[in-house]
């Protein structure tokens, strides 16, 4: 029996050696441009902070969209996807205003993700381990260069190629700021070609929708994702969840969110 306590004793000892003297260290590499042609508006948000993990080959990607309404917000590396293995494509996107249209916005989205595509192997990581998520504004972006499969197509880049869309609290209809913009309340919901509900299909890539509480998230926000949800698997979208974090309104559900971001991530990996 002493000798049995000692050999195990002995293996976490040698395990613990072993993990503290290779951690995994990280490098962040800040505005670097998507674009190199367009105007000085276009060049001057059109740039990617790059966060990954040095000397990991072959590491997964997650290209992440603020939020912000589509009219503000600014890219930043969440806290809650840092020292988790993976890297983070951090997005500035051109903001929608009287001189910025709604397709700027998603074709600025399709060419970031198209750029990690094109560009990740440059740090070691691997293109059939890139990821999709952002956050209101960043999730319907997510859901649109996921599911219109035109706006990649347009990079030379196959949507269904990403290894997982994980939009969270996103418009699945079309965005209100849109709407607002063609004179529409923001409780006049509308499907059209900007909706990423438009596109349901099944053999779009793995989908996991997040949600907070439906009494107290944006406009029904819950409810049209449930129906994202419900939609996809009528087709037959062989891999789609949709999880509501019950208590979590609008904007306190983004931190919780990212532990089902990274669980999904890890899960998606091990089953491919």
């Amino acid at each position: 029996m002493k000798r049995y306590v000692s050999l195990v004793s002995l293996f976490i000892l040698l395990a613990s050696v072993s993990y503290a003297a290779s951690p995994v260290t990280y490098k962040q590499v800040n505005n670097v441009p998507y674009r190199t042609e367009g105007t000085a508006y276009a060049l001057s948000r059109c740039k990617v902070d790059l966060y990954y993990p040095v000397d990991t080959p072959a590491f997964a990607t997650l290209v992440w969209f603020h939020g912000g309404g589509l009219t503000s917000g600014e890219k930043f590396v969440p806290a809650e996807l840092q020292n988790a293995g993976l890297a983070v494509v951090a997005v500035n996107y051109r903001l929608l205003s009287d001189s910025t249209t709604l397709d700027d916005c998603i074709d600025d989205a399709a060419a970031a993700v198209a750029w990690t595509f094109e560009h990740i192997a440059e740090y070691g990581g691997d293109s059939r381990k890139i990821f999709v998520t952002g956050h209101s504004a960043g999730g319907y972006l997510t859901g649109m260069v996921g599911l219109d499969k035109s706006w990649l197509a347009s990079y030379g880049i196959d949507a269904d190629s990403i290894a997982g869309l994980l939009p969270i609290s996103g418009h699945a209809i079309s965005h209100f700021a849109y709407r607002k913009q063609l004179g529409m309340r923001e409780t006049q919901p509308s499907i059209d070609k900007y909706a990423p509900i438009y596109y349901v299909r099944p053999d779009a890539p793995p989908i996991v929708i997040v949600s907070g509480d439906r009494e107290l998230e944006m406009l029904g926000r819950y409810e049209e994702n449930a129906y994202f949800w419900r939609m996809l698997k009528v087709v037959g979208h062989p891999y789609v969840h949709i999880y509501e974090l019950d208590g979590y309104d609008h904007g306190a559900m983004v931190s919780p969110a990212f532990h089902i971001v990274k669980n999904e991530v890890k899960a998606l990996l091990e089953k491919h």
